[in-house]
């Protein structure tokens, strides 16, 4: 059913921004939730996650119930106006369903068991899994359904499990043979007349296991298609359990930012709000464009406001060395997710939690408790999403520029036997990204079968694979007078990881002026091609261009004047990866020439500017004070003061600024 006819964000936000996170209180005795209540009241906490992983908790038998303490806290939230964002407790089964059903269990790809004792140790085609999972969440909806605390639903928890145990087998075989409908098309699409791997007969064909040499390209790519369809049959039956309880409520589940496993173009077009987990490493120079390229993706599969669902409000406890964030920079990043279009700013959690695997990830009380700088920054930034909430939800980002990726081309060009293992599409994506952002280009994402009509610019930075409905639309638009630049290995295969005649499709290469794509050169680590004007990195073709094209060749070594850039009308191929500054001034150029522009010009270095709907988000992510021309007269609806021409941000500052 078309989300436009489900509940929306707006159901759940009412005109202000929800702020809060996953609260834990099954980890602490209850003398300590009125304490918790005293806090959340004074951070402006206005939502909670109830419930992420106390499957164990509410189940603790199978069949035994036990919700009395999730009674008191429903009411303990209403009671003092605190909303609740349900979870169904699934993403953790409790031991007893492991060890009654061993077959619920995952098996990776050696055929090892993946045994409880963590988190997301559940086969997504398990059918007993699947019936417990519709069990417990039949009972949450039916009990807490017309609960006035409750605001939304959370279903699972970052969806992430791959299978290759049996019953994940016979899944497989039944979702391809609903696909290909024969042995004979299967044989086809996967190219088995290569290394002798036809297959005769269903009960043949398994998961891509373990193998001694390279598996079947494409045998991959359909595995991992089927497992985000089971995935997300898993969410749908929870969701449509939910939906018949309380059809007045939103449904999501949390993405995590460019995970592998999971179509979240499919996926988006599934859940009634788009969410997202999100935490940059606060020692990286280049977090805050992390952050906005997750945002800027998340808001794009949402079509409007998201969900800013999880982030650190200090350390994490999973990177190598784990750094707190500087003074300030959570109160800047959490803004700047409300720039690029979160109505929801939340944490995980609410309180550290004293015990198990995540005692040292930092939570919104930390451990230092009400006093320590975590809460007191915390209660700030709270104070001030309750003064621009009315003003700044529901109200749409806009951009003249889209990204495009697609994961089905992401899975296929992670192949074993590619040409390159430096090649890494994220890696790609947010070199294409930085590039325009730091030039002050805020930019959509969309799937190349999107309606690309209104963009003035659309790049693909690499799009290995494509259908031939992407190639046409992709023609369609350049036809309709948009302009489009591609990067290297761009149109190479079809759905089925076929390599097309003549290296890309031929439609691609008459469109970019190449007469022939004679040879791919990939540069080892640390090498580089020198071009004219600028470096290139990674990865180098050589091409020979048609006459009516305009090049930019490479300079010396084996392709000494070959095209390294080629220009023809509005369609640009650049067949390396140009280093950073070459990118951003290339990509700059292109975008001025369609009309694309920052929306403040002259903006100083590691400032960045975002309009959302009337008002000017403007962030300095620099650790000096900036001064920032801003044309006009605005009123800054964090200090209320009023701004005139120039505005000056301290380190780490933000101003939101209405005309």
């Amino acid at each position: 059913m078309p989300r436009h006819t489900m509940p929306q964000l707006s159901d759940a936000t009412r005109g202000r921004i929800l702020y809060g996170g996953d609260y834990n209180p099954e980890q602490w005795p209850e003398e300590v939730w009125l304490d918790d209540v005293r806090l959340m009241k004074e951070a402006r906490v206005n939502s909670v996650t109830l419930g992420v992983f106390s499957w164990a908790k509410l189940e603790p038998r199978p069949g035994v119930r036990d919700f009395g303490w999730l009674d008191r806290l429903m009411d303990l939230m209403h009671d003092n106006g605190i909303g609740v964002v349900l979870a169904t407790p699934t993403a953790s089964p409790p031991p007893w369903l492991g060890r009654l059903h061993p077959e619920t269990l995952p098996r990776d790809e050696d055929g090892r068991v993946e045994w409880w004792g963590g988190r997301q140790h559940f086969s997504h085609s398990s059918e007993a899994y699947r019936r417990y999972a519709a069990a417990i969440t039949e009972d949450l909806a039916g009990r807490y359904g017309s609960h006035p605390a409750l605001t939304m639903w959370h279903i699972n928890n970052e969806y992430c499990t791959f299978d290759w145990g049996d019953e994940a087998a016979g899944r497989f075989r039944r979702w391809l043979h609903h696909k290909y409908g024969t042995l004979d098309a299967l044989n086809t699409a996967w190219g088995t007349a290569f290394w002798s791997q036809g297959y005769g007969d269903w009960e043949e064909v398994l998961p891509p296991r373990h193998a001694h040499y390279f598996k079947n390209p494409t045998h991959v790519l359909d595995f991992k298609r089927f497992t985000s369809d089971m995935l997300l049959e898993c969410y749908a039956a929870e969701r449509d359990i939910v939906r018949r309880h309380t059809p007045h409520a939103p449904v999501t589940s949390n993405f995590m930012p460019l995970w592998v496993g999971q179509d979240a173009w499919r996926w988006a077009d599934e859940e009634d709000v788009v969410s997202v987990d999100l935490y940059p490493d606060p020692r990286d120079p280049l977090g805050a464009q992390s952050g906005a390229l997750v945002q800027d993706m998340t808001r794009s599969q949402a079509r409007g406001p998201w969900v800013l669902m999880e982030q650190a409000a200090g350390p994490v406890n999973w990177r190598g060395v784990n750094h707190p964030k500087p003074r300030g920079l959570n109160r800047l990043w959490s803004l700047q997710a409300v720039a690029r279009g979160a109505d929801a700013v939340c944490y995980f959690q609410w309180r550290q939690s004293r015990q198990g695997a995540e005692k040292f990830h930092s939570g919104m009380v930390s451990h230092a408790g009400e006093e320590g700088r975590t809460y007191q920054e915390v209660k700030q930034l709270g104070a001030e999403l309750h003064t621009i909430g009315a003003e700044v939800t529901g109200s749409h980002s806009t951009s003249d520029i889209a990204i495009l990726h697609d994961w089905h081309s992401w899975w296929a060009g992670a192949q074993d036997g590619r040409l390159s293992t430096h090649v890494d599409h994220p890696d790609i994506l947010r070199a294409w990204h930085r590039a325009l952002w730091e030039a002050h280009l805020t930019t959509d994402f969309a799937h190349p079968e999107h309606d690309l009509t209104r963009y003035r610019l659309v790049v693909a930075p690499q799009l290995y694979l494509l259908t031939d409905a992407a190639i046409e639309n992709l023609l369609a638009y350049v036809r309709g007078g948009g302009t489009l630049v591609c990067g290297f290995l761009t149109g190479i295969a079809d759905e089925d990881d076929r390599v097309r005649p003549g290296g890309m499709d031929a439609r691609l290469r008459e469109l970019f002026g190449i007469r022939t794509l004679h040879e791919w050169w990939p540069l080892d680590a640390g090498e580089t091609a020198q071009c004219d004007g600028f470096r290139g990195t990674l990865w180098s073709e050589e091409i020979e261009a048609e006459s009516a094209a305009t090049t930019v060749p490479y300079k010396g070594g084996e392709l000494d004047g070959l095209p390294a850039v080629l220009h023809k009308g509005r369609a640009w191929y650049v067949s390396t990866l140009p280093e950073p500054e070459a990118l951003r001034e290339l990509l700059l150029r292109i975008a001025g020439d369609a009309g694309a522009r920052p929306v403040l010009d002259g903006l100083p270095e590691r400032v960045e500017a975002v309009r959302r709907g009337d008002l000017l988000f403007v962030l300095n992510h620099g650790r000096e004070a900036v001064t920032v021309d801003v044309p006009g007269t605005h009123r800054d609806l964090l200090t209320g003061e009023t701004v005139t021409g120039r505005l000056t941000l301290a380190r780490y500052g933000v101003a939101v600024l209405r005309p």
